[in-house]
């Protein structure tokens, strides 16, 4: 009983702390990160309220589990060989190029043993996709030319996450209880990979399936920790990280159609968990050690910015980058990342090198972070205006996501996407029918299985960068409330939307959605004109009759718009129209009172004189 109270009181001082500084961080530019490490600080080492630190780390690198997961989600192979150049020649080259030239002079310089120098060198390599990001995003330059180069090299040094982690065993002093030999261990670590390929191939679509043909939305978020957990654990007993694991079934289900759904449904645990992890490295650190050295801190993060910022510089000159994109890439990526904390962690953990080396690299990371928006404020001055001119001439979108999002794959949705498609545009589809994604399946068509009431299926299935949302579900219900969801969040975007009715349209019209089309009205018109046709009508005929019909139609819903459903009862044709006398009769006759005057009140006059 003592015990729950003391824990209660942790939970809400950290909770409190991400509250409070997480978004003073951020507005004050230096990102939610620092936020989280000043709040696990001052929480812990500063005001000694919460001592267990390492404890808390334990359990917070879940988070970390849970964002290596959703990195292998977004890995999907056509995206990968689009960048391919980028991910793994140039980002290749800086983490190995930058990682040896910092394990070199961190080994010179005799802080750490050549194993620890690895760690630590490789670790400083990498750079904060969070910081990065962020600043991309705040710029809008995520998809110019050296936005999607700095990608490229950031979506490597996630990639390497992995083998360094899984180096840092073979890099630790062997416990004198574990007497494997380690061939045993190198064929136990490739049975487990084996095994979790095996089911990711075979088990766990058809799993998703299954459950998502239940409509149990709480067993589908059971399903996903599942599948995250159990492979983080099953790479843990094979002798590898957790991470590893994680990482290994996010690509596993790269391409599986439940991936945005299962993306929103991990989104918060990652969120909230990678955020416990960063103020648990705040809560772990070791201030003492920190003072002791805060010389070395003082050379270390201007030797570690400069030496990144000029191989970076000098890659992407040599990769065929502009002075100015170089410039702008080694300005944005000098600085340490997130995943040193999670590498020095581990390594500390497990016995590379000391907690307080471990606090002394955090140290310097978390500076050099703090530092990141001021050198890329230097950027403009470094700059040419020749090579500014040429960049911007070149600026590209080649790595932007789908220009269409539909969401619904019913019948309409799936002849309006043979258009979109026929016409050479990329397009990602979504719907919440289990049936219906593995019926599309069949036929060769990509879609993901998601629901469209969510803002966070959304947002993992590319809202923020597609060019036009085209709802085409078939509820009105359903369609008014994902249109509300998508004004609400994204006044700017561009909807096209399936109305189920006449009235249905007039409210959507009325909502403000850029396009709108009943479902039936243009089937209806050609069956009415093909009828016509068999009765003997002219095609030349029909099709002016056809067209007379959609101007009268659209000219009511205008009225509509004005006046009331009520209003243009009179341009319906509600018996057959008077043909016009095949000979010219003796005196002339004014039809206006039947046809302008009382069938066609209040249309445009352009539209009279055509009808």
């Amino acid at each position: 009983m003592t015990t729950t109270p003391i824990l209660y009181t942790q939970a809400l001082m950290l909770l409190g702390g991400a509250v409070l500084a997480a978004p003073i961080f951020k507005r004050l530019g230096l990102g939610t990160i620092l936020g989280y490490l000043a709040a696990g600080i001052l929480i812990g080492p500063v005001a000694q309220r919460i001592t267990e630190g390492e404890e808390i780390l334990h359990v917070s690198e879940l988070g970390v589990v849970f964002l290596l997961f959703i990195i292998g989600l977004e890995l999907k192979p056509s995206r990968l060989w689009q960048m391919r150049r980028d991910i793994f020649g140039l980002g290749t080259a800086q983490v190995m190029l930058t990682g040896i030239i910092l394990s070199y002079v961190i080994a010179f310089s005799g802080l750490l043993d050549w194993g620890g120098s690895i760690v630590a060198g490789f670790g400083l390599a990498l750079s904060s996709t969070a910081f990065a990001m962020q600043i991309l995003d705040e710029g809008n330059d995520r998809n110019t030319r050296f936005g999607q180069r700095a990608f490229s090299i950031l979506l490597l040094q996630d990639l390497a996450i992995v083998p360094l982690l899984a180096l840092i065993p073979l890099l630790a002093a062997q416990a004198p209880e574990d007497t494997t030999p380690p061939l045993e261990d190198f064929a136990i670590a490739i049975a487990a990979i084996a095994v979790l390929f095996a089911a990711g191939r075979y088990l766990l679509n058809p799993l998703f399936q299954i459950i998502a043909r239940t409509g149990a939305r709480d067993v589908m978020i059971a399903a996903a920790l599942l599948v995250v957990m159990g492979a983080a654990t099953l790479m843990q007993l094979a002798g590898l990280s957790m991470a590893m694991g994680a990482f290994l079934a996010g690509v596993l289900l790269a391409e599986s159609s439940y991936r945005h759904e299962l993306e929103a449904d991990i989104e918060p645990f990652r969120g909230i968990l990678q955020a416990l992890f960063f103020m648990a490295v705040g809560l772990s650190l070791q201030l003492d050690v920190i003072i002791d050295k805060y010389l070395v801190i003082i050379i270390a993060v201007p030797l570690l910015m400069l030496v990144k910022s000029f191989v970076l510089y000098w890659l992407c000159r040599l990769a065929g980058s502009h002075h100015n994109d170089a410039v702008r890439v080694c300005l944005l990526l000098p600085q340490g990342g997130e995943f040193g904390f999670v590498l020095f962690t581990a390594a500390a953990t497990a016995g590379v090198f000391s907690q307080g080396n471990a606090s002394l690299l955090v140290a310097i990371v978390t500076l050099s972070m703090a530092l990141t928006p001021i050198a890329s404020m230097l950027a403009p001055r470094l700059m040419r205006e020749q090579d500014e001119m040429v960049d911007e001439m070149e600026e590209d979108f080649e790595g932007a996501d789908a220009d269409v999002l539909m969401i619904g794959f019913s019948r309409f949705g799936q002849i309006a996407a043979q258009i979109l498609l026929a016409g050479g545009r990329d397009v990602t589809i979504i719907d919440h029918s289990a049936a219906r994604v593995r019926q599309a399946a069949t036929f060769g068509f990509r879609i993901y299985f998601g629901d469209g009431h969510r803002l966070d299926v959304l947002r993992a299935a590319g809202i923020e960068r597609a060019k036009l949302i085209a709802i085409c579900t078939q509820k009105k219900e359903t369609t008014d409330r994902i249109v509300d969801l998508v004004q609400a969040e994204y006044p700017d975007a561009r909807i096209f939307a399936r109305s189920y009715d006449r009235l249905h349209t007039l409210e959507l019209r009325a909502k403000g959605v850029d396009y709108e089309l009943r479902e039936t009205f243009e089937s209806g018109l050609l069956f009415g004109r093909k009828t016509l046709e068999a009765l003997g009508v002219g095609n030349d005929e029909a099709l002016a009759i056809m067209d007379d019909i959609r101007r009268r139609d659209e000219a009511r819903l205008v009225l509509q718009e004005a006046e009331g459903i009520t209003a243009g009862r009179d341009m319906l044709h509600s018996q057959p129209v008077r043909p016009e006398p095949l000979v010219k009769p003796k005196r002339d006759v004014d039809h206006s009172s039947e046809t302008g005057e009382s069938i066609l009140p209040g249309l445009p006059v352009d539209l009279r004189e055509s009808a």
